[in-house]
């Protein structure tokens, strides 16, 4: 099939999440786990490929290097349109890895102008007069002014992009966009003109997102959060360019055990463990003993478990304690013993039985995934918007993997999840 659009996610659940959007068109999506080792043959591709990467926060220079990889099996796959796919919180690394891949993207893909829209109305994302709002809170006064890697203490995108990029960054204001698909093709005009090429865009509905696809989906390059790349593929078929199959690919039916593992801090995560922690068996690591002790005991407590009964092990915590872990650890030693051991703890559960996986946090899902070997991944149904199960082979097994991005989802999300599974 022809590769409509190739795209590249900084993590692994932003991944999911953009696969789960492009696939609600009812095209195939293929998402694959880190660079593809394999060269693609064009007619072998699927119509929309993910490449999910592990680099929202590596180095500036790592990061830039891995989308650079991940652009050439594009390219040699047969990419033309491409999509850069950052959080709809627009974190990264403190020197910011957006700005920077973008820039390396225009220049290799020969774009004049991208535009940056993180905006996801249906989650509550939504940037207005180039401010981000969370809810009707802005970004800076939401929850994620305390994530633990990277706080967000500017709400202002124009402001936190600038200084990652080299020349002036544009707006194109709600105002613009309310007018149509037109008055925003001509403000973007404008702006090129003008030596503009970084144009970040407001939405505040799904509406503004339809304009805003309307008016950039035959560009080189487009970068934002999911909901925007879920609004391409209706052009792409209007254009022609693509039809919809008659053949639906069959979902596999799991059995084996379930277990959630949780290294996010989210506010909402620590509402979806609370929930889930009083329904089944619970253990709680804690970063200090894991640095001091490794994980041990949890992989004991994890193999006197019945390996059908529904399992969480997290290290969520309230951000007071976060920090005492970070002022004792460090920063990144704390996140990486917690990432070691549930990537351990996953490997040891999946030789107990396991085959259903529900993963909360974008660096703890990319840690696992890589652990257990997972390479390439097939698009299931969504629990939540922007979160489906996916499905892969390891070992010759079917298994079930939901990588939850931290603030994505209800507070009954992880028993929504087993339960979408059961009926799709």
């Amino acid at each position: 099939m022809t590769l409509l659009l190739g795209c590249i996610a900084d993590d692994f659940t932003g991944a999911t999440d953009l696969a789960a959007l492009l696939a609600r068109s009812g095209l195939p999506v293929s998402l694959r786990i880190g660079i593809p080792q394999d060269r693609r043959d064009p007619n072998e591709t699927a119509a929309f490929e993910v490449i999910a990467l592990k680099c929202r926060t590596s180095p500036v220079d790592i990061a830039v290097k891995q989308a650079r990889q991940a652009l050439a099996w594009l390219k040699d796959a047969g990419a033309s349109r491409l999509f850069w796919k950052y959080c709809s919180t627009f974190d990264s690394a403190a020197e910011g890895n957006i700005g920077p891949v973008a820039e390396m993207l225009i220049a290799e893909t020969s774009a004049t102008q991208t535009i940056y829209c993180p905006a996801f109305p249906e989650n509550g994302r939504s940037v207005f007069m180039g401010h981000l709002f969370v809810g009707e809170q802005l970004l800076s006064e939401s929850p994620m002014k305390d994530h633990p890697l990277t706080p967000m203490r500017d709400s202002n995108l124009v402001r936190l992009l600038t200084p990652q990029v080299n020349g002036a960054v544009g707006l194109a204001n709600r105002n613009i966009v309310s007018k149509g698909a037109e008055s925003l093709r001509a403000k973007l005009a404008q702006l090129c003109n003008g030596g503009i090429r970084h144009v970040i865009v407001d939405a505040v509905s799904d509406d503004d997102l339809r304009t805003i696809a309307a008016a950039s989906f035959d560009m080189p390059l487009v970068t934002g959060g999911s909901a925007i790349a879920g609004q391409l593929p209706q052009f792409y078929m209007e254009q022609g360019l693509v039809s919809l199959s008659e053949h639906r690919q069959a979902l596999p039916k799991i059995t084996g055990g379930s277990i959630v593992l949780s290294g996010s801090c989210s506010a909402m995560t620590r509402k979806q463990v609370a929930n889930y922690a009083g329904k089944v068996t619970s253990l709680r690591l804690d970063p200090i003993a894991l640095a001091e002790e490794g994980p041990g005991t949890a992989l004991e407590w994890l193999r006197q478990q019945s390996p059908e009964a529904p399992k969480l092990i997290y290290a969520t915590a309230e951000p007071n304690e976060v920090r005492q872990a970070q002022e004792r650890l460090g920063q990144d030693k704390a996140g990486k013993v917690v990432e070691d051991a549930l990537s351990e703890i996953a490997r040891t559960a999946f030789d107990c039985g396991t085959r259903r996986f529900a993963v909360a946090g974008g660096e703890t899902s990319g840690a696992i995934t890589q652990a257990l070997g997972a390479a390439h991944l097939t698009i299931g149904p969504e629990i939540a918007p922007g979160v489906p199960w996916t499905f892969t082979t390891l070992g010759g097994e079917t298994v079930a993997l939901a990588l939850k991005s931290g603030n994505f989802g209800k507070e009954t999300f992880f028993t929504d999840a087993f339960d979408r599974l059961e009926t799709a």
